[in-house]
Parts: structure tokens; sequence; C-alpha cells
């Protein structure tokens, strides 16, 4: 049986905005929620892929680095390329791209933020990369720390649902969700998981 951890970072410096790849730094509590998370899972992991951006690979080498594991840094796992829209509020998207943002949130098939990327190639690069993992890491325990985009789509694809999905789960900082995977075939185990629940 292999268990994939999937980990979106902690609260963000600046406040709440479409980031994409932007990598600002965590906030203390950000980042403490992250650190409860590793402490539910940290003596069965036996490795963790990690988004380049600091705000995932940070914590997640420091990490491996005190579990004495390793820590594969991904760029397919990074978070969607917002293009224009990176930097901004949401009422700084609404006022300039009126209307753009409602349709987006109920469903982005076949859209793209201006200059940006479109989910489609998102679900592109992280189908390809969820094939390896499952092959490289057959029988182990592994963490990966995303983003909301980047994991809200991967939740989607594994469990067989389209584009549209990824707007259907809910994936506040610091959320933990679970994959199961036995001979190849992937069970949502839970999402949304707190670091205080028992296992």
């Amino acid at each position: 049986m292999m268990i994939v951890d999937l980990l979106r970072h902690g609260e963000l410096e600046g406040g709440v905005k479409y980031r994409g790849q932007i990598d600002d730094p965590l906030t203390p509590a950000g980042r403490a929620a992250m650190d409860a998370v590793w402490e539910k899972v940290s003596s069965k992991v036996d490795v963790i892929v990690s988004s380049p951006l600091s705000r995932c690979a940070a914590p997640a080498r420091e990490w491996a680095g005190g579990a004495g594991i390793n820590c594969v840094i991904d760029d397919r796992v990074m978070e969607i390329r917002y293009g224009a829209w990176e930097g901004k509020t949401s009422e700084e998207i609404r006022d300039e791209f009126p209307g753009v943002l409602e349709q987006w949130r109920q469903d982005p098939t076949g859209m793209r933020p201006p200059e940006g990327e479109s989910p489609e190639e998102l679900l592109d690069r992280l189908s390809s990369w969820w094939q390896e993992l499952v092959k490289d890491f057959e029988g182990r325990h592994v963490l990966v720390v995303a983003h909301s985009g980047s994991l809200r789509m991967l939740l989607a694809h594994v469990i067989g649902a389209p584009v549209a999905a990824c707007r259907k789960f809910d994936m506040p900082y610091a959320c933990w969700s679970r994959f199961a995977v036995e001979k190849g075939q992937a069970v949502l185990a839970f999402h949304q998981r707190e670091a205080c629940w028992p296992e």
C-alpha cells in the first residue's frame, strides 16, 4: 500500500491574493499550521516531494533534513501560472477583468488567465508527474507539499473527475488530504483533515 499525503502551504504574508508563482513568505502562523501536520506524519513519511516555491520548499527541506529522508523538488507540482492576475486580489481582478473571475471559479475549463497557464496545461504536467510518482514510490509513504490550484487539480485528476471538479474542493491553508494507492489504483482516504484529529 502506498500512501500519498497532500499538504497545502500555510498562510502567507500580504493577505489573500492570486499569487500563482510569486514567492511570498509564510506567516509564523502559516508555518506553524504546516508544522502541525508534519508532526502527525513525520515518523511515517519516506520521502517528501515539494514545489520549488519557498512557501513549500523551505519547510519541506527542513523537515526532510531533520528526518534524514529525501526531499525531491519538482516544478510540475508548482502552482498554476496566473499571468496578469498574479499579485492581485479578487477585487482587483474583478475590476480589471469584469465577469471573468466568476466564470473561472464556476468552471475554468478552456479558460486561461491573460499571459498565464490554462487548467489543461496544469493538468498535463500533474498527470505525468502522478504517473511517475506512483511507479517510482510504490509501497512508500510520500508527502507532497504544494498549492491550492495544483492540489485541487490533482485531486480531481486522481479520482477521475473533469477539470471543472477542481473548483469543488475546499482548500484552506495547510489543508491535509490523503490518497491510498494499491496496484496503481488510488482512493481518497480523507480530505481537509485537521492536524489535531486522531488517525
